[in-house]
């Protein structure tokens, strides 16, 4: 699909993945506004040829005013501060807030505008909860088992009713781990900033035999952009590495990636926090049919982050 010259929003385009989606789109000539309240966005991270909307998709008015003569929506804002907190434990009314009547306020303010729009819906794979089996289709029982997964599902299921009841062409995207530079949290992040504190030991939240699907977010926005282009209204499209790997793997790549096999002592603390997955794989043959196909592996990926300005610019 050319963009070149089209109105798009990104809500939460000053975070992690939502800003690396903003630099593709204008890469591709698309005039972009960003909304974002910078509660866990950073305004270094916004693209200067973007618009930028200061406020919250909780926030109606901020909504209305940043879809104004707008043609494509990408809904990726969301309660997500800590890894703890991101499973809404912490505080269950503000994720419900943030991210199921922060959803609906989008839906709604595109009803109330009388707007001709396509919304892309990112979702998580935190609504499937505990996997009766893996991979994880699309078709999978949802069971969220935290109030971050719940309230993902809720705006799931506002963007598909809108769809059916109000004729707005929306697009479900679950997304599994993703990765990368700008990341701010998480997993990946965390081991890799553990190593650059103290590289002689290295405390690791779990077992080694957790799974994840990691996608870098290179790949993770080549899939956000292809279910805006080819993804059809009204489904629901998987989208993850493709590659499942093991924390007790990912620790080693790590270490091999540093040189530091051998040399660190390694210790996991055989518990996780409340509403994580033990075994999280995701089965992305339907997003494969638009297009899809995740070219960046794990190795590949860490190594881009170790090279990258966050690394190199704090060794000392």
């Amino acid at each position: 699909m050319d963009l070149r010259d089209r109105n798009v929003l990104v809500t939460g385009g000053a975070g992690f993945i939502g800003s690396h989606l903003v630099d593709a789109l204008v890469g591709q000539g698309a005039n972009v506004t960003v909304l974002d309240n910078l509660s866990t966005g950073s305004k270094k991270n916004i693209n200067p040829e973007a618009n930028f909307c200061f406020g919250g998709v909780d926030d109606p008015e901020a909504v209305r005013r940043s879809l104004a003569d707008v043609e494509f929506v990408y809904h990726l804002a969301a309660d997500a501060t800590t890894r703890e907190s991101s499973m809404g434990w912490d505080t269950p009314a503000r994720t419900l807030e943030q991210n199921t009547v922060g959803t609906l306020n989008v839906f709604r303010s595109i009803v109330d505008l009388d707007l001709d729009v396509k919304v892309v819906y990112v979702s998580s794979a935190a609504v499937y909860g505990e996997p009766l089996y893996t991979p994880v289709g699309e078709d999978h029982p949802t069971n969220p088992i935290s109030p971050y997964g719940i309230s993902k599902l809720a705006g799931e299921k506002f963007a598909l009713a809108y769809f059916k009841e109000f004729g707005i062409d929306a697009v479900v995207i679950r997304i599994f781990n993703t990765y990368g530079t700008r990341q701010p949290r998480y997993v990946i992040f965390e081991l890799l900033n553990k190593l650059r504190t103290d590289r002689t030991r290295l405390q690791v939240l779990g077992t080694p035999d957790i799974v994840r699907d990691y996608c870098y977010v290179s790949d993770m926005v080549n899939a956000l952009v292809l279910a805006m282009g080819k993804g059809i209204g009204g489904q629901v499209y998987n989208a993850s590495g493709g590659s499942p790997v093991s924390i007790g793997n990912l620790v080693d790549h790590i270490l091999g990636q540093l040189g530091l096999k051998g040399r660190v002592d390694v210790q996991y603390s055989g518990y996780s926090w409340k509403g994580d997955i033990a075994k999280m794989i995701g089965d992305i043959s339907k997003i494969k049919g638009l297009g899809f196909k995740p070219r960046i592996t794990i190795e590949e990926g860490l190594k881009i982050m170790l090279e990258s300005h966050w690394w190199t610019s704090e060794q000392h």
